[in-house]
């Protein structure tokens, strides 16, 4: 039995925590919160609120190949990059829905295309087209997210 189906994700090594990540690259797009009068603007994601994906990707994102061009030192240069631990498992709702992280919390599992289920290739992940390789773009640094599209395919999730 795989380490992701015996162990729960507080189980799990730092190692096997960081494998799970299949490199898609969606939580590196820049995401839109419809207004919010009522609370401050840095204020965390409620669940149930409508967060938009925009086509817009972070500085740091390798467009091409997929995944962090400077992973160990992201949080210097984006110091609001995603950091997923297990204390952020509560408010995981604001990442796609075809995380892993998100999923196992879930009860869900990896789904077929999961690069853990083909001995590490991305391919499946690609053919299925879960990653953002070729969907994102970059803007320079002064660009806004809202003057991206806002686009729906980071929210596909296949069930299996």
């Amino acid at each position: 039995m795989a380490f992701w189906q015996e162990k729960t994700l507080a189980e799990m090594s730092e190692s096997e925590w960081e494998a799970l990540c299949d490199g898609c690259g969606k939580c590196c797009l820049h995401k839109l919160l419809e207004d919010r009068d009522d609370v401050a603007d840095d204020a965390p994601m409620e669940l149930g609120e409508d967060l938009h994906y925009t086509n817009v990707a972070c500085q740091l994102l390798d467009t091409k190949a997929g995944g962090c061009s400077n992973y160990a030192n992201r949080h210097q240069f984006v110091p609001d990059c995603v950091q997923l631990s297990l204390a952020a498992l509560p408010t995981i709702h604001f990442m796609p829905p075809s995380c892993a992280y998100r999923r196992l919390h879930e009860g869900r599992g990896l789904p077929s295309w999961h690069p853990l289920l083909h001995g590490g290739s991305r391919a499946a992940m690609a053919a299925a087209g879960m990653a953002v390789t070729g969907y994102a773009t970059q803007k320079d640094t002064e660009c806004a997210p809202e003057d991206g599209l806002i686009v729906s395919w980071p929210l596909y999730d296949e069930t299996s």
